[in-house]
């Protein structure tokens, strides 16, 4: 299984198309090397890009856990995938976010961080990420915390 790590800067040019890493297009299998799923993250302001068969697993792992026949299941079901898209790669090894994702992830200055997310990576407008990151000392602490 690819494993997305690390950052990479990268600038949105004037029609919002941004190069994916060539280390994670690398990482793609090859039948998944020209679309992508994505998705606004349910919490922070960053885009979650999924390959194919990722996606498919974490679909699938949520289905298993809803009643289809309750409908707060199938709506938050619905709510889940239907807040998707597939993300097509061109031939340069870029994708080009929308308006509308553009201002979800809160894009002003063009500047945008892709942050490896081990199964999955996700993209960030660079002012934002700096704001929300953890501190080296935050990091340590949680890590400890957590590890313990």
């Amino acid at each position: 299984m690819a494993t997305f790590i690390g950052k990479y800067e990268a600038k949105a040019d004037v029609k919002g198309r941004i190069f994916v890493p060539s280390a994670y297009r690398k990482l793609l299998p090859n039948d998944e090397k020209e679309r992508i799923v994505m998705r606004k993250d349910t919490d922070d302001d960053c885009i979650v890009f999924y390959p194919e068969h990722v996606w498919n697993k974490k679909v699938n792992e949520l289905r298993e856990k809803l009643n289809e026949w309750k409908r707060e299941d199938r709506m938050l079901l619905r709510a889940f995938v239907g807040d998707a898209e597939w993300l097509d790669i061109d031939s340069q090894g870029r994708v080009l976010l929308s308006k509308k994702n553009q201002q979800a992830i809160g894009l002003t200055d063009n500047e945008v961080v892709f942050v490896g997310d081990v199964d999955s990576f996700t993209v960030w407008s660079k002012s934002r990420y700096e704001q929300i990151k953890l501190s080296p000392s935050e990091l340590a602490n949680l890590l400890n915390e957590k590890m313990m």
